[in-house]
């Protein structure tokens, strides 16, 4: 039952949250913070006390699991399970939950309570797609996470210039992630008809349609269903039209959900989802799949170093840092794989950084355009400081998170695909280009103001500190992280390998 209480805890603190608006601004703010520790420390207590020492094979082995019957004539059950991946994705999000209510204290001064109510609906929607195994409930919860992200670009986000507002921001999100949304409904739909014609059972159990027979034709149009939902919300190029935007005039707290926790449950639904149930399907894709990781990868980064808006400049840099997990989801690679996965992390805790900075500027000199910003280093305390150190681990200096997963990401890949290892190291190149350029034209270059700004408090401190030493530990010492996903990893190389195999058997016996 841990596993239900790590779901609904968010939603009954979102509503507390709601209801506590009555008593004024602060009730809601420790509401919601407590609530998002909570989850934290459940986290970490399994992270403590699970064993990770699992078999080495194809087969699916989970730390927890609860299931019971949920709609029985459609198949349909509440089946939750949690394994090494699911925990620190889970563990992230309860940790940057609790981050993106801190930085949201003294930024969000109306609707405190309905505020949080969204933001907590969030967080509890993305640890229901972390947990869920039945790909009804799946769907549900990833559907479930749109509408109070909408709220929160509509209601509490920042227009930029004319035409760039918060409502067209919010609308282009909502319309992306829909749509590809209901691709990926008709394509799970149409993998339980497939099921339901071998076998006669009507199932969505993830165990249970693992094994489905889809004939040939049928099945590459499914997995670009699951693709496409998955690429929409990691972003891929083409599918990023979104992101800039609900970036940009997202408040604080929705930049950081949103860089930190839903780009990752795309990578993994691509992971726990696209792959295993279409590995042929996969590995006959994988070329065009890192070849849209490439392009992710230079047009991410090419766009970053033109941005004037600092949040849109970290916006574009995730595109270029999504590509990188993309390219290692599809080389076969354990090693790879396992670099996507602290990749994952240190984005999340390197871009949570750089967008909670930029709402710190914004708080003291209300705007985010940088070319107004310039000589803020010697007028501020600390922050240039603590903004140097992040765009340093974004742009993958050694000793930082980021470092390790890059690094672990090409030497995986390598072997299978030099020549996209070469491109795609362009754009280290030219991550160093955007985050000096980012240095320079915020805290150096002409004062366009004068008089010194105040420094961090105590909260703002806490939050960039924390930050800070977990980049760099796990830049230092990877290791925990390696051991609980080394079982997840593994056994998807393994699979992806003999997908490969098949296809080429088959391809030889065409010949």
């Amino acid at each position: 039952m841990i596993l239900v209480w790590l779901i609904l805890i968010p939603f009954i603190g979102g509503l507390l949250c709601w209801q506590a608006d009555r008593w004024g601004d602060r009730a809601p703010r420790w509401i919601a913070l407590a609530t998002m520790l909570f989850v934290l420390i459940i986290s970490l207590v399994l992270w403590v006390t699970g064993d990770f020492a699992l078999p080495g094979e194809v087969t699916r082995h989970w730390l927890l699991e609860w299931r019971t019957s949920w709609i029985p004539r459609f198949g349909i059950e509440i089946h939750l399970a949690m394994d090494g991946l699911s925990l620190i994705l889970v563990a992230l999000t309860g940790f940057l939950g609790a981050l993106a209510v801190l930085c949201s204290w003294h930024e969000i001064d109306h609707r405190v309570g309905f505020f949080h109510l969204n933001l907590l609906f969030i967080l509890g929607g993305v640890v229901g797609v972390f947990l869920a195994l039945d790909l009804f409930l799946f769907f549900l919860f990833w559907e479930m996470m749109l509408v109070p992200m909408y709220f929160l670009i509509a209601l509490w986000g920042h227009s930029g210039s004319a035409g760039q507002t918060r409502i067209r921001a919010a609308t282009r999100f909502f319309i992306y992630t829909q749509a590809s949304g209901l691709l990926m409904l008709v394509a799970i739909l149409s993998l339980v008809f497939v099921h339901y014609s071998n076998t006669g059972e009507l199932s969505f159990s993830y165990d249970t349609l693992l094994g489905t027979d889809v004939p040939d034709a049928l099945a590459p149009w499914l997995m670009l269903g699951f693709f496409v939902a998955f690429a929409v919300k990691l972003p891929v190029v083409p599918f990023h039209g979104w992101l800039p935007d609900a970036h940009a005039q997202a408040p604080t707290a929705g930049s950081v959900d949103l860089a930190g926790i839903l780009l990752k449950t795309a990578a993994y639904g691509i992971l726990r989802f696209a792959l295993p149930l279409f590995p042929e399907e996969s590995q006959a894709f994988a070329p065009v799949a890192m070849t849209l990781g490439l392009v992710g990868i230079i047009y991410g980064a090419v766009l970053a170093c033109g941005q004037q808006d600092i949040k849109r400049l970290i916006a574009y840099t995730s595109i270029s840092h999504m590509g990188f997990v993309l390219i290692a989801l599809y080389s076969g690679s354990e090693l790879a794989i396992q670099g996507a996965i602290i990749l994952m992390v240190a984005h999340a805790f390197s871009s949570a950084g750089l967008f909670i900075l930029s709402g710190q500027l914004y708080e003291r000199i209300h705007t985010r355009d940088m070319r107004i910003m310039g000589g803020l280093w010697g007028r501020i305390p600390v922050l240039p400081g603590f903004t140097l150190c992040f765009v340093a681990a974004s742009l993958g200096m050694p000793a930082t998170a980021n470092f390790v997963g890059e690094f672990m990401v090409l030497f995986g890949t390598f072997p299978n695909a030099p020549v996209v290892v070469g491109i795609a190291s362009v754009g280290l190149v030219l991550a160093a280009i955007y985050s000096l350029l980012l240095m320079q034209r915020v805290h150096y270059g002409p004062e366009y103001r004068q008089g010194a700004l105040r420094g961090p408090d105590a909260r703002e401190y806490g939050m960039m500190l924390a930050l800070l030493v977990l980049t760099v530990i796990v830049g230092l010492y990877p290791q925990p992280i390696l051991d609980i996903t080394a079982p997840i990893a593994g056994p998807a190389a393994e699979l992806f390998q003999q997908a490969g195999a098949e296809l080429a058997s088959r391809s030889g016996e065409v010949n």
